[in-house]
């Protein structure tokens, strides 16, 4: 029993646009939905990243409409025993592996419900073989529940160190970086005053600026970024680069 056509698909994996993967995702929901409306978040996560597609899964998903269905594929464990989940949170829908990529949403998830592995599905690729079918299913209509069984287990999540005080610094981590090598931290205004320094590892970059134009071309400059999280970026040049440091390099705001 099917019920009015939901929103668009909107896919995020670690797979690239170099392969045929994508193409063939797409083709799955196209001839099972056709004129499905296909939106890539990003095909660009660093393969096996889960925390990264977590991440960018987490900034994006309450900007798309309700009924939205995301088709989240970061699957380093794929054919193993691990579930495979859909997930209903805020009025979207998800399908994903259990491991962790769920984490932003699983706070608001109303429903988790396990899905079966397709007897034929390719134990290497269960993106076009599992979360595919289902992720067209939903935006079909298909009730959520029909897809599968609850889910009786504790879905993963990712475990992040949180922001502590040490001595007169507020001490946190780089949590992503992006595709401009700046350092996304999970400080945020909050703990951060205006007066205070940033220094990530050992490298000193300066007070919060309101943007990049605010230091000179080659400057470690750190400001609110437009995901609420302090960042640090080299204006023209790659912080990443620069530093030599990515996701869990240890960020300080010196407060006095």
């Amino acid at each position: 029993m099917t019920s009015a056509a939901r929103g668009p698909i909107a896919l995020l994996t670690d797979f690239s646009t170099a392969d045929a993967y994508v193409a063939e995702l797409r083709g799955v929901l196209l001839t099972a939905l056709p004129g499905a409306t296909l939106v890539d978040i990003s095909h660009a996560i660093p393969p096996g990243d889960v925390r990264s597609g977590a991440y960018v899964l987490g900034r994006v998903w309450q900007r798309f409409p309700h009924g939205t269905v995301f088709l989240a594929v970061v699957d380093p464990g794929v054919g193993t025993e691990r579930a495979a989940l859909a997930a209903s949170a805020g009025g979207r829908f998800f399908v994903a592996p259990d491991n962790g990529l769920l984490t932003p949403v699983l706070a608001a998830a109303t429903t988790v419900i396990a899905l079966p592995t397709p007897p034929d599905a390719s134990p290497t690729f269960h993106g076009r073989d599992l979360f595919a079918p289902a992720a067209a299913a939903l935006a079909g209509g298909v009730p959520i529940e029909s897809l599968g069984s609850a889910f009786t287990g504790a879905p993963i999540r990712i475990e992040r160190t949180e922001p502590h005080y040490e001595g007169k610094s507020v001490v946190g981590e780089v949590i992503y970086v992006d595709r401009f090598g700046s350092l996304v931290t999970n400080l945020t205004p909050e703990l951060v005053p205006s007066y205070a320094r940033l220094e990530v590892e050992d490298a000193d970059a300066g007070p919060l600026r309101r943007t990049f134009g605010d230091v000179a071309t080659g400057a470690l400059v750190s400001y609110v970024g437009s995901g609420g999280e302090i960042e640090i970026a080299v204006r023209d040049g790659s912080a990443a680069r620069r530093l030599g440091i990515g996701v869990g390099g240890r960020v300080r705001a010196r407060l006095g």
